[in-house]
């Protein structure tokens, strides 16, 4: 009976050993399938994609919003989302996936994607826009976005029909953009009202025996404006302190030389020691406003503005600036500030909203409380982000159309996108300095865009690509002749 109770024993524990045996290998043959055909798929996505699939992805040096981090699987993200490829390599990024809202889109500046059946818009930055290098033909489904804050100098073709609407989506500094950049430099209205910065008038006014009432700092001379010009007929009239290399008279301290030091708390309080400040643009624009003009406002120092013919939309109160236009010679203008400059209750009228912390702009402060982005806050997209996300967003509404079988919605941008007029000079007096070959130079630049935005136009709608050269550009008859190079 013993005997046969061990021999019952022993068989339930070999019953039991070879059923944990059996599992056990069970597992092990599922892991080395698992294991097989991992190794094998990525060997398949290694095929012909060894190059592209070493590369890491590279995160936006801006980016604020949260990315999606797929580590050597580039390839596979722009598979399976809309590619936005930046023509001009603002970014500097190889690959990334930008979650843009509940849209996601693919952000690269590799060209490699050009013909890559999910590349659906071409995102330029305008400073590089440059017609001899483009992804032409264009396709039916390409879009183009452009991203221009700066001054139309840098590029003069994109401020002419023909190329503006070239483009399906903007981000300029136009308040009719797609995406308006015009308060690019202003961080928010805290800073318009804050009095960190602000001299008491009455210490203005004791500064006066060793200041003048008028300061003027520019470094690039003879722009397209000819700010220069006007700033040196208006010396003859009254006295202005100029520190920057246009027109200098006056030296700022060794260690504010360079332009790193514009946004110094030292160079701040040099210049809020001051009753006016010569706020001069490069250009004048509609909406092109810089931080020329935000600049003074911030400090407590009233603006002497000459720039957008627009700008009236846009300052803090009705009287907070004395805007260049309404005077019709600098004779005036000198006139009108030597009156402030001696009348303490009418200066004072400039700068009460100031003091008192309010801005009746509606219109500003919309445009503050609307826009997309943020400016020195690291809790907000920059413009940048704002923008790629634009772009991002619109594309995928016209996926989503296009699945249920809806017409797309086309965008387009127009001339008022981007609307400067021709360069003008400004002529005094005969006695005025003869034109530097710079001043001339502006005028005959935008005479040779508008023939380089047409080439550009014709070449666009023939649907193929040719470079160009110049062969000949004679400045007194602004002839540019374009020579396709065959």
């Amino acid at each position: 009976m013993v005997r046969i109770q061990r021999r019952k024993l022993l068989a339930s524990c070999l019953c039991i050993t070879a059923t944990v045996f059996l599992l056990v290998t069970l597992q092990v043959v599922v892991e080395l399938g698992k294991f097989e055909r991992k190794k094998f798929k990525n060997s398949n996505l290694n095929d012909g994609h060894a190059q592209m699939e070493e590369e890491p992805i590279h995160l936006h040096p801006f980016l604020k919003r949260e990315g999606l981090t797929l580590n050597r699987k580039k390839t596979l993200a722009a598979d399976n989302y809309p590619i936005m490829l930046w023509w001009s390599p603002l970014t500097g990024e190889t690959g990334r996936l930008g979650q843009c809202g509940a849209d996601t889109c693919f952000f690269t500046i590799n060209r490699t994607y050009l013909h890559h059946h999910r590349t659906k818009a071409f995102l330029f930055y305008g400073t590089d826009f440059n017609i001899d290098s483009l992804p032409l033909p264009r396709k039916a489904h390409h879009d183009w976005a452009l991203f221009h804050e700066e001054s139309p100098k840098n590029n003069y073709k994109l401020f002419h029909q023909p190329v503006i609407t070239l483009f399906n989506y903007t981000a300029t500094f136009s308040r009719h953009s797609h995406l308006p950049l015009t308060t690019q430099y202003l961080e928010g209205t805290e800073v318009l009202k804050s009095l960190r910065y602000l001299v008491p008038l009455q210490s203005k006014n004791h500064l006066r025996k060793s200041l003048a009432p008028l300061v003027y700092v520019q470094s690039d001379c003879d722009p397209p404006s000819d700010r220069d010009s006007y700033v040196r007929e208006l010396m003859t009239y009254i006295e202005v302190d100029s520190y920057g290399e246009c027109l200098r008279n006056k030296a700022l301290p060794q260690q504010l030389n360079g332009p790193a030091s514009m946004d110094a708390g030292d160079f701040y309080r040099i210049l809020a020691q001051y009753k006016f400040i010569l706020a001069f643009e490069n250009a004048v624009c509609d909406d092109y406003v810089t931080e020329k003009f935000w600049r003074p406002l911030k400090l407590g120092v009233v603006p002497v503005y000459y720039g957008s013919p627009s700008i009236a939309d846009w300052l803090p109160s009705n009287r907070s600036a004395i805007l260049v236009s309404e005077f019709s010679h600098p004779r005036e203008l000198a006139s009108y500030i030597r009156q402030l400059d001696h009348d303490d209750r009418l200066y004072q009228a400039y700068i009460e909203w100031k003091l008192k912390g309010e801005i009746s702009n509606q219109r500003l402060l919309t445009a503050l409380r609307e826009r997309k982005w943020g400016v020195q806050d690291i809790k907000q997209d920059n413009y940048i982000d704002a923008f790629e996300c634009m772009v991002c967003t619109k594309v995928w509404d016209n996926i989503r159309l296009q699945e249920k079988g809806l017409p797309l919605k086309r965008w387009k941008a127009d001339i008022t996108h981007l609307s400067c007029p021709e360069p003008t000079a400004f002529a005094f007096s005969p006695l005025a300095p003869r034109r530097s070959s710079l001043r001339e130079m502006w005028i005959p630049s935008f005479q040779q865009s508008k023939k380089e935005a047409q080439a550009l136009r014709n070449e666009n709608a023939l649907g193929t690509q040719r470079e160009y050269r110049i062969m000949s550009c004679d400045w007194n008859e602004k002839d540019l002749i374009l020579v396709p190079t065959l």
